[in-house]
């Protein structure tokens, strides 16, 4: 990397089968760039199922091209199969081992409690991703640190557990901290585990879940391990306007509520840490500049762009429902997520392949729309 280049750091957010989106960003970047086997991410933060796409690239920094390409190839020909189980088999085990988990009164014999079983996503991720791949990225130059974040659900903090440059050191704020560690399959199946739905997994002393639970600040992460500006990949569209006020005809589904649920977990810290990062850079613009060399503080002005959905998601996911196999259709339909008012809940479980190519189609041509901008952020001029 050319040293005028700045130090780019991606976020790739949460947001179960939408992460599909980011892949076609990824894609658009890779044919943006002059030369394709260059990493334009030094460091690189993923959460949930960014978490998963971070990773990716880490392993393959040193050929970014070939790593989207790679991405690519899974997320278009995904089915829900490769992420949890969808047989009626596997489907009313795990529904077993759930009424079995909330009946017994002995802890010790406790099964997880989820509705669904992800071990076939941590098969995938083991088959697909070499990780031995992060360090040899990181030996090479080619990247400088992957940061992936879960939730303790004992401690209750924030995690980002990183694998980087030796020059990094951990760090501890409010509800947060970043520990070094090796990244594995574990970390990614932890981060993407989705409450109540995926079960939580077992990484050192406590059980963690989904990283977007309470993350309170999902750029810092990025900036704590060196970025000098941040390129955000969002996963829903954002509004103009406040939504309409619609008078209801009915009891919401219980697909409504969690599908508002899951916007909380996902979307609202971002949009919040956004507007508090816009907020510290115009405080900062009004400082004299012999002022802000004086400053010992850790406030600095920090350079954010954001790349997000022109269209809804939701709507998208409503046209390839019938994608499912028919067993989670007739669950998710039972609980509302087949219909226009679950169309939320259903695109974070729509793992599959009509859908997830539909929403990487998409990313690519809202990141080409933005390609002077998009250059001009990563630093290459044409």
């Amino acid at each position: 990397m050319g040293s005028s280049r700045p130090k780019v750091g991606l976020v790739l957010t949460g947001g179960g089968a939408r992460a599909a989106y980011q892949v076609g960003v990824l894609r658009a970047i890779a044919e943006m760039l002059p030369d394709p086997g260059h990493n334009p991410f030094p460091v690189i933060c993923g959460t949930s199922a960014g978490a998963i796409n971070a990773a990716s690239l880490a392993v393959s920094a040193a050929h970014y091209s070939e790593g989207v390409r790679e991405l690519e190839r899974v997320w278009s020909n995904f089915h829900v199969n490769q992420v949890y189980r969808s047989d009626i088999l596997g489907v009313l085990g795990n529904s077993a081992h759930c009424l079995f988990s909330l009946w017994s009164s002995n802890s010790e014999r406790k099964q997880a409690v989820s509705l669904l079983d992800n071990s076939p996503l941590e098969v995938l991720l083991k088959h697909r991703l070499p990780f031995r791949g992060i360090q040899r990225s990181i030996k090479s130059g080619a990247l400088h640190a992957l940061g992936i974040t879960a939730w303790g659900y004992t401690s209750g903090q924030s995690v980002t557990f990183y694998q980087g440059a030796k020059d990094i050191s951990p760090w501890k704020r409010a509800q947060r901290v970043g520990v070094p560690a090796r990244i594995e399959v574990k970390h990614l199946v932890a981060s993407a585990s989705i409450p109540f739905i995926f079960p939580a997994t077992k990484l050192n002393r406590e059980y963690f879940g989904d990283g977007s639970m309470r993350q309170m600040a999902p750029i810092s992460p990025a900036l704590h391990l060196g970025a000098e500006r941040v390129l955000i990949i969002g996963v829903h569209k954002t509004l103009d306007d406040l939504p309409k006020r619609v008078q209801v005809t009915g009891y919401p589904p219980l697909a409504q509520i969690a599908g508002h649920v899951m916007n909380s977990i996902f979307v609202d810290s971002l949009d919040v840490d956004l507007e508090r990062l816009h907020r510290i850079n115009k405080t900062l613009g009004l400082v004299p500049p012999e002022k802000l060399k004086e400053n010992t503080s850790s406030l600095k002005h920090v350079v954010s762009m954001m790349i997000s959905p022109s269209e809804e998601i939701n709507d998208i996911a409503q046209q390839h429902a019938m994608a499912l196999p028919r067993v989670m259709r007739f669950l998710y339909r039972a609980v509302g997520a087949m219909g226009p008012n679950g169309s939320t809940l259903l695109s974070y479980v729509l793992f599959e392949a009509s859908f997830c190519q539909a929403l990487v189609d998409l990313g690519y041509a809202d990141a080409m729309r933005q390609k002077d901008e998009v250059l001009e952020f990563i630093g290459i001029h044409h």
